[in-house]
């Protein structure tokens, strides 16, 4: 990452130095999480859909752990694979809102909450800042030695403290979550002067 753009971490000493940890990350770009897998301060399992595990890439995602995942239905061995992260004390890192979007967490979905709720890990609140513009040279990558900015948040529980994983609890629990994290990536806005 240091070689192509010029990222700056801010508050990389909320991500907890051991045992289980969600890293919710706001998504414009493909180059989102491997940004943050290249600058976080400890290694990271993202879910990733199934379509990017094709050719030499199959090879490569699955050996630095990443997690295969079919979106287009609940998929059972994701969410195993997932809680299996968090149960070895990892890193597992999401995209709340599921897809590449504006970025700003105006839509997630509750995988992020039954994760949490489900394992008791803390969330971390992460913001990619940067990553919103095409370059002059390859339209489908930001600039290069453009400047990056991954800005970490103060780490929460997002459960209402009753352990209920009922629909209604993780609905409630989403909503605290998307709260979260949208204060998170304004604060991160005014921190880093974007």
């Amino acid at each position: 990452m240091n070689t192509l753009w010029r990222p700056r971490v801010l508050g990389a000493w909320q991500v907890p130095a051991t045992g289980p940890v969600i890293l919710a990350v706001n998504h414009a770009h493909n180059v989102d999480g491997p940004m943050l897998m290249g600058t976080a301060p400890r290694p990271v399992h993202f879910l990733i859909k199934k379509e990017a595990f094709i050719g030499p890439l199959n090879p490569f995602l699955t050996g630095i752990g990443q997690l295969k995942v079919d979106r287009s239905t609940a998929d059972r061995a994701a969410v195993t694979n997932a809680l299996g992260v968090l149960e070895n004390g990892g890193v597992l890192g999401i995209f709340p809102e599921g897809t590449r979007g504006g970025g700003d967490f105006s839509s997630i979905r509750a995988g992020l909450a039954y994760f949490a709720v489900r394992s008791g890990a803390p969330i971390v609140p992460v913001a990619v800042l940067g990553s919103e513009r095409g370059g002059r040279l390859i339209r489908a990558l930001p600039p290069l030695r453009s400047r990056f900015d991954i800005v970490f948040g103060e780490p929460f529980h997002p459960g209402d403290g009753s352990g209920r994983r009922t629909r209604k609890a993780l609905d409630e629990a989403t909503v605290r979550i998307q709260e979260r994290l949208t204060a998170h990536l304004e604060n991160a806005k005014r921190l880093s002067g974007r």
